[in-house]
């Protein structure tokens, strides 16, 4: 039998809500992201060593970046000034760098956070460049969007990138167990009953976010008062309730999740269709949200399908879009067709594969420059630079291919990520690449041997 929390005493109601009290108020209270604040990962070192930097937390929502902000100015004792890009423009970051400039003349840093720094457009990106440089502010930035499509070359080049996770099931319910304790700013002045197998359930729904986790809490923790007095028992049903989700037969202890959805993944990764059906049954029978497996079914279509048959990629966007326009019952139907299709299609993970391992090089050979012949020259000088010179139009060459042309870098000529499988569409793609190969082969012999006999 598993053993509640039992905490006694009555809560006094605060009009702050639980999420914000319970914002950590040091680096021991945070839960997550121990890939970069676990002893010697990066940024613990740099916090370690008081050798803090302008930096960029990228990553989901109700993850913590607001409070490692926080937490960096307090550990570096510097003033906290944070903005917001929805609300902020240009003159509020004047006005916020001039406090910055007063704090500076005390001898004290500038911790300036920019929240969706992601909404700031060019200009207002650029305001921040010159006062990073000299050391005015130290630029913490928090988006959910990638920021290398987000933000400007000169702000990521000026900023170190954090990426920042989705909080572990074990994360959140370390969270929620200490708030649940904490008689001062938590719900420990509540007499509250909650097991184990309910934090769980809560920790699960929250999908990552301590946020949510923290404000689902809160909510059960008032419906429960309400519907059964002073006592208060946090249970499946309380959780179903506020969270408006079927919890019956959902995986308590998350393991159980994982474990059905990795089945499922395999099953249609193994072309067993029978297989696939039953574990997408089984899921949406124990609660998933239904959503999740959409999204799950479109990585699966260009992981383990792509170009073997790209109508995959399609058919699990037309079953996702289906299912958020019926809903359930009658939009399970198009998740199940989805799941039949992919099992049944021809597998290949060629495109998996090249996206890796073309990562993997860009990784190792950083900024290698564009070629001249590659580069648009819109402008005279762009063209006296070289800028398009000796660009071979594919249109104009014969069969609509140059053959023999480079579109790499010099340094990685040659470099090939693509290796098409032998099954589906991809047979008749490798074998066009295979043809184009040899192409481009005889055009650099034909090249080779001219050059030689004008040396000659």
């Amino acid at each position: 039998m598993v053993q509640p929390f039992l905490i006694s005493e009555s809560d006094k109601q605060t009009s702050v809500p639980l999420a914000a009290r319970m914002r950590p108020r040091s680096l021991s209270e945070f839960v997550g992201q121990q890939h970069i604040l676990a002893p010697g990962k990066p940024l613990w070192e740099a916090i370690q060593n008081q050798a803090l930097h302008s930096m960029i937390l990228w990553g989901p929502p109700g993850v913590g970046k607001t409070t490692l902000a926080r937490l960096l100015a307090n550990q570096s004792e510097s003033h906290f000034e944070s903005l917001s890009a929805v609300l902020a423009g240009v003159k509020e970051i004047r006005e916020a760098v001039g406090i910055a400039l007063q704090y500076r003349a005390q001898g004290k840093k500038t911790v300036l956070f920019i929240d969706e720094v992601h909404r700031f457009n060019k200009s207002q990106q650029d305001a921040f460049l010159p006062h990073i440089e000299n050391g005015t502010i130290l630029f913490v930035g928090a988006t959910t969007e990638n920021p290398a499509f987000e933000l400007n070359n000169a702000l990521l080049s000026r900023a170190r990138t954090y990426v920042l996770k989705s909080l572990q099931i074990a994360d959140l319910e370390q969270l929620i167990t200490a708030t649940l304790l904490d008689q001062e700013r938590g719900l420990g002045r509540m007499s509250i009953t909650m097991s184990k197998d309910a934090v769980t359930i809560l920790a699960s729904i929250a999908d990552g976010d301590a946020r949510r986790a923290l404000n689902l809490l809160e909510i059960a923790a008032d419906f429960a008062s309400n519907e059964k007095g002073q006592d208060i028992n946090i249970d499946e049903t309380v959780i179903a309730a506020v969270s408006q989700e079927s919890l019956r037969r959902f995986d308590k202890g998350a393991d159980i999740f994982y474990e059905q959805i990795s089945a499922l993944h395999k099953s249609v990764r193994g072309s067993d269709p029978d297989a696939s059906l039953y574990w997408l049954t089984r899921m949406l029978d124990g609660g998933c949200d239904p959503l999740y497996i959409a999204r799950r079914l479109l990585r699966i279509a260009s992981e383990d399908i792509g170009n073997a048959d790209p109508r995959a990629i399609q058919l699990a966007l037309n079953g996702w879009e289906t299912y958020t326009r019926l809903g359930s019952p009658e939009g399970e139907l198009a998740l199940a067709q989805v799941v039949l299709y992919l099992a049944s299609a021809p597998k290949s993970n060629a495109v998996y594969a090249a996206f890796n391992s073309a990562n993997q090089l860009v990784q190792e050979t950083g900024s290698l420059e564009v070629p001249l012949h590659l580069r648009n020259a819109p402008t005279n000088l762009a063209r006296e630079l070289g800028y398009g010179k000796d660009y071979r139009y594919a249109h104009d060459e014969e069969g609509g291919y140059a053959a023999g042309e480079s579109y790499f870098p010099p340094e990685l000529n040659g470099k090939r990520f693509y290796y098409p499988a032998d099954r589906g569409l991809e047979q008749k793609i490798g074998a066009k690449l295979e043809h184009l190969r040899s192409l481009d082969q005889n055009s650099r012999s034909l090249k080779k041997d001219s050059d030689s006999l004008t040396k000659k």
